[in-house]
């Protein structure tokens, strides 16, 4: 990762990272302080349960912005989609349901 790469991040990006405490993350940027190089992060999965659901800061170095399309088979799109209807976002669920779609399409013989 390039000294740049922290800086494209914004709020709503889905990332994944690690906190303080060492534990994986995966959620959305809440909020950020820029000059503190610091993200507050959404955790939507983790391995410590009792952050599930809560607004952590993570240092901005330590978390990595994931590709929308990082859904590689139909379980992980179904997932994503639960992801962006529990969030809200409408359209990311929208380009995730056109692409299970696709899926769905590519292989009807399932």
């Amino acid at each position: 990762m390039g000294p740049n790469d922290r800086f494209s991040l914004k709020t709503g990006d889905w990332i994944k990272g690690t906190s303080w405490g060492g534990e994986l993350i995966l959620g959305f940027i809440e909020s950020m302080d820029i000059l503190e190089g610091v993200v507050k992060v959404t955790v939507i999965r983790s391995d410590n349960t009792e952050t599930i659901g809560k607004t952590i800061p993570i240092l901005s170095k330590q978390v990595k912005k994931l590709p929308v399309s990082t859904a590689t088979n139909k379980e992980q799109t179904r997932f994503l989609i639960d992801l962006a209807l529990s969030t809200g976002d409408e359209e990311w669920f929208m380009e995730l349901s056109a692409k299970l779609n696709e899926m769905k399409q590519l292989v009807s013989s399932e």
